[in-house]
């Protein structure tokens, strides 16, 4: 069983059990949260919403939140001695799929 939910502006598809890094959601670690935001569902049958599966949630339990890796952002044009760097660290949530309600 999977389902598809959406949140921080992106979708992801879970199964019990999984663990997905998503945007930051300022939960602390251990806590539990609920995706209402299920756009689909797969059980014995493919349910599809419009756009979402009405009384369908996904529950999951915060492991950790952070930062990625630095991202170097270096931007430079020739000839002027135009030169410039910036670094950017995404934050990031991670979570363990416990339960899907369909």
């Amino acid at each position: 069983m999977y389902a598809i939910i959406a949140t921080g502006g992106k979708q992801y598809k879970v199964s019990e059990g999984d663990i997905i890094t998503i945007e930051k959601l300022g939960v602390e670690a251990d806590e539990k949260v609920t995706f209402d935001q299920v756009l689909a569902v797969s059980g014995d049958e493919l349910k599809v919403g419009e756009p979402t599966v009405a009384g369908a949630t996904v529950e999951a339990t915060v492991i950790k939140e952070g930062r990625a890796k630095k991202v170097i952002v270096y931007k430079y044009k020739r000839k002027s001695g135009y030169h410039k760097k910036n670094g950017h660290r995404q934050a990031f949530t991670q979570v363990k799929i416990d339960k899907i309600n369909a």
